[in-house]
Parts: C-alpha cells; structure tokens; sequence
C-alpha cells in the first residue's frame, strides 16, 4: 500500500524568491504528522499545492500513489481540507453549505451522512443558521464538518482547533485521533499550539525558509536539540534557524 501521501523535491518560486525549496516528506496511513513553522516558513504553500491549488514549480506530490498533476480529480476525491482562512460561504446555512459540497464530492447516502455529521459536530441546533451568523467555534465545527464528508484517505488540518474552547478543541483532537487510529486516514495538521501538536502528532516537521529543517517525534526531538518543550523547540526555529541546522 502506497503512502497516503508522497511528497519528492517539492519546490514553488514566487519571483525572484523560494517560498518552498526542495521538500520531501511522507504521510502514512494511520498517521498524524504535524507540519510545523512559524508564519511565513512555507506551511501554507505547500498545502495549496498539496490540493492543487497553485502548481508546483518542481517536484512531485502523490495522494494514494496518484499524481496531482496528472491526476488530480482522482488525486483528490480522496482528500479534504479546513483552513481557518477558508470559512464555508456565509450566505448559506450549515446544511445548505453540507449539501454543496456533498454533491460537489459525489456523497452517497448524504442525507444520512449530513445527519451523522451534523450530531458528530454538535451542529443539530445550527442546521438552518447561515455560516456567517456563527460564532467563530462554530464556523469551525461546521468546517470540521465539511471536511470529513467524503470520508477522505488524507486529511488537511491547518489550526483546526484555533477557535474552540478547551472542551471542544479536547473533542475535536479526540474525534480525529480515532478517525486516524480506526479509518486509517492520513493527516497533516498544522497548529501553532505546542501543547496539542505534541498529544496528536506521531511526527513533526519543522519548515523554516521553505526548507525542512528538523523532523522527528515530537515527545523526543526537543531533547534531542537541547531544549526542555516543544514550545522552546519552536521558538528557536523562528529565531536561529541557521544555528540549529548547524548542530
């Protein structure tokens, strides 16, 4: 069985400037694997490009052993996303946004699947509201959502959990683990909460300049440079990448 997802050489050039320089990485079933970095290292463009959004200037990325440039529909019926910077339309209510993107991915059964969602995500009460009247919690779960209607083989997490209170954010993590652990789904998850990379993640890669500059479990690979947290561990990234990768 191929690696859920594949990533060789991956390189994207904006002007005169690498946003992503040559990264290679792999996600496996069963796996969580957190894509780590402070704001401008590359996480972000290499998602895009994960989902087809902006192509490539070099490099490979393959879903189930699909090629995205080739490939892509069959690449990604297999894949969903949440990104705090890509809300559900507001204009349309909860289940009018799950219905959308359910015909838009080709669900069967959806009624049913959009009712097991909506309780899974405690979203009964919210069915008829439209997105933008939601609080930011509740965009969020409603995106959470949307993104396992089609049962995907990899999961994109970017912040999922930024806007949930402790209790929800505690569910989510829980409910994504279990996905993880019981479906077999792939996931790359980006966070910029320590605390929650190091309780879902089995591996961590930390970006920096568009390049990978550490990877590792993220339980060891503090000790392992020196520090005493995962906190520590990021903030030396974002302030002295170049000596890191020295050591």
């Amino acid at each position: 069985m191929p690696q859920v997802l594949s990533v060789l050489a991956l390189r994207k050039k904006f002007g005169d400037k690498f946003a992503v320089d040559g990264i290679s990485f792999e996600v496996n079933h069963n796996e969580i694997v957190g894509l780590l970095g402070p704001n401008g290292a590359g996480k972000t463009t290499t998602i895009n490009m994960i989902l087809g959004v902006l192509e490539p200037t070099a490099g490979t990325i393959r879903i189930e052993g699909r090629d995205v440039a080739s490939e892509r529909a069959q690449a990604l019926e297999c894949t969903n996303f949440t990104a705090v910077y890509a809300p559900l339309p507001g204009n349309l209510t909860v289940y009018q946004n799950l219905r959308v993107f359910a015909l838009i991915y080709d669900v069967k059964h959806s009624a049913a699947r959009i009712q097991e969602l909506l309780e899974q995500f405690d979203l009964v009460a919210y069915r008829d509201v439209k997105c933008g009247l939601l609080s930011s919690g509740e965009q969020t779960r409603a995106a959470l959502a949307k993104a396992m209607l089609n049962r995907p083989r990899l999961l994109l997490l970017d912040e999922p959990t930024a806007s949930l209170d402790p209790s929800k954010a505690r569910e989510i993590r829980a409910q994504i683990l279990e996905l993880a652990r019981r479906d077999g789904v792939g996931v790359l998850w980006t966070s910029h909460n320590m605390i929650e990379v190091q309780e879902v993640c089995d591996r961590v890669l930390f970006l920096s300049r568009g390049t990978i500059l550490l990877e590792g479990d993220p339980k060891t690979l503090p000790r392992e440079h020196g520090k005493s947290s995962l906190e520590d561990l990021f903030v030396s990234v974002a302030r002295e990448p170049l000596t890191l990768e020295a050591g």
